[in-house]
């Protein structure tokens, strides 16, 4: 479990009429999400660790990286562990080294900074931004049921995939392929940790919005 600064959040944040994220996401706080699992299935399979990236404008209108958070997750009660996940993955979901914490915990601890972050930009709710995101999100719906959240600051079914973002502006869709085009620093030896792989998520996301903003395409013409 941790918590790391990225970059000085400044006062960019503003939950006024004039708040950059609010204006350029109609409302929604991007947040990156990134999970690891011992499966495919969210309704069955154990989640094992999560990873959040807040971001933040800049004063020079620049989305960036933030703040990161990461915590290892207890399989909860009954869950399936499939072998081939987690030997992919290089997760012991029983080990105690790993400092795991039950999901409920881990969620609460998650979104309490993300609520906070949606409030200060003047957003009603957040959004789960993810490489294939729909697998992050399926797995994070289902942890907040299991867990009985009833402040889930996530929409229940929009999100931003970055997989189809980088197929449009890069002609990629793998992650690492898109970073390096991008000119992301990419250390595959580090990959399918869930920190390394929502930070370079978030970098590779941050580097579309800005680059859609160089480009002449937003904020849009009258």
């Amino acid at each position: 479990m941790g918590i790391s600064n990225l970059a000085d959040t400044g006062n960019f944040m503003s939950g006024s009429e004039d708040s950059l994220m609010k204006q350029r996401f109609r409302g929604y706080l991007p947040v990156v999400i990134d999970v690891e699992t011992a499966g495919f299935n969210a309704s069955t399979d154990a989640l094992l660790e999560i990873a959040a990236v807040i971001l933040n404008f800049d004063e020079h209108g620049q989305l960036k990286p933030v703040e990161s958070h990461q915590f290892h997750v207890e399989p909860f009660e009954g869950a399936n562990i499939e072998q081939a996940a987690i030997e992919f993955n290089g997760i012991d979901p029983h080990s105690e080294l790993r400092g795991a914490l039950p999901e409920d915990e881990v969620l609460k601890a998650l979104f309490k900074p993300i609520r906070k972050a949606q409030k200060a930009a003047g957003c009603q709710r957040s959004v789960l931004v993810g490489h294939n995101s729909n697998f992050d999100h399926s797995f994070l719906m289902r942890a907040a049921e299991r867990a009985n959240i009833k402040r889930n600051p996530f929409h229940p079914f929009v999100s931003f995939d970055t997989t189809s973002l980088a197929a449009l502006t890069l002609g990629q869709t793998v992650l690492i392929k898109a970073c390096k085009a991008a000119g992301i620093e990419f250390d595959q030896k580090q990959a399918h940790s869930a920190l390394y792989d929502t930070e370079k998520t978030a970098e590779l996301f941050c580097w579309m919005v800005n680059k859609w903003k160089a480009l002449g395409g937003w904020p849009l013409a009258d």
